[in-house]
């Protein structure tokens, strides 16, 4: 179509959830996917190489589509935005400001890598009383 960017076919999607394991019953057992690939237990010799690509998660595949699936950090875990802001300064990466997205309960700062790539760095808006 004009003025779309053509894409190949998706590789896979990873979804963030809240109870790892209830999904993975959700996806499996009502939705067919297999187990690809999971973590292993974390006094597996490996648990701390396979962490930096599973997350603690479990990879599942149905077809051609990879889904991963990956648990939300520990209750009260907080990104701390205005560090992230102090070390962008420190080191001179060109950054936006911290902006409120009440509606989706999250602040955003976004940011560029080298290249002038625009990311942004996102973190849950803190209940009144923490952070």
């Amino acid at each position: 179509m004009p003025g779309q960017i053509p894409t190949g076919d998706i590789h896979h999607l990873r979804l963030t959830v809240t109870d790892l394991e209830r999904s993975r019953e959700f996806y499996t057992g009502l939705l067919g996917f297999g187990i690809a690939a999971e973590s292993p237990p974390p006094d597996d010799p490996s648990a701390e190489a396979v962490f930096k690509v599973l997350f603690g998660g479990v990879v599942m595949i149905r077809g051609n589509l990879l889904l991963g699936l990956r648990p939300m950090a520990p209750s009260g875990d907080r990104f701390d935005l205005e560090q992230a802001l102090r070390l962008f300064d420190e080191r001179g990466v060109r950054h936006g400001e911290i902006t409120r997205l009440a509606s989706f309960g999250i602040d955003v700062l976004p940011f560029e890598d080298p290249d002038g790539v625009q990311l942004e760095l996102t973190a849950p808006i803190a209940p009144a009383g923490e952070g």
